[in-house]
């Protein structure tokens, strides 16, 4: 969040004045604090509560613990899919995927030799089905609003045994 300063200061100076009772006034409190809130088409308060969501829930570290024992769990030919709605989520997902299929294997040519060599000898444990992610069409959204910044990645477990080294 761009203004993150600006919204803990609010809150602060509010929190002086009297304790905060309602998210309605949360929210009111960030788009008071957050700069050019008019012209935004969300409301300036979403990020916030999301960001105060992820961290409550623990859910980045939720997700990194439900990849890793999806990639136990699938037996070969399995499919993991994962819709994301955030780019936190996604890129967690898209990162996991890469290392798992071995799609980044070529790690860059000034990397000590030793990472390099670590890198290819890995075994893939998925294979990428399709290589992008997939996004909601226009019609799509249209019908969902809330699909718009939706992501689905898919990926195929391979018959490599699954390593702890690698999790």
């Amino acid at each position: 969040e761009k203004d993150a300063r600006r919204i803990a200061r609010a809150i602060v100076a509010a929190r002086a004045q009297a304790p905060i009772a309602t998210t309605v006034q949360l929210a009111e409190m960030i788009r008071g604090a957050v700069r050019g809130a008019g012209k935004m088409k969300i409301h300036p308060a979403t990020r916030s509560f999301q960001a105060l969501r992820i961290e409550v829930n623990q859910e980045l570290a939720e997700l990194e613990a439900a990849l890793v024992a999806a990639e136990q769990l699938l037996k070969p030919g399995g499919r993991l899919v994962v819709v994301t709605f955030h780019s936190l989520e996604d890129r967690m997902v898209k990162q996991f995927m890469l290392r798992r299929s071995n799609a980044d294997a070529a790690p860059s040519r000034h990397s000590p030799a030793a990472l390099r060599a670590d890198a290819a000898s890995q075994q893939n444990t998925f294979i990428l089905t399709p290589k992008q992610a997939i996004a909601p069409t226009e019609e799509e959204v249209g019908l969902n609003p809330r699909a718009r910044s939706a992501k689905l990645r898919c990926a195929t477990r391979t018959a490599s045994p699954w390593n702890a080294v690698a999790a």
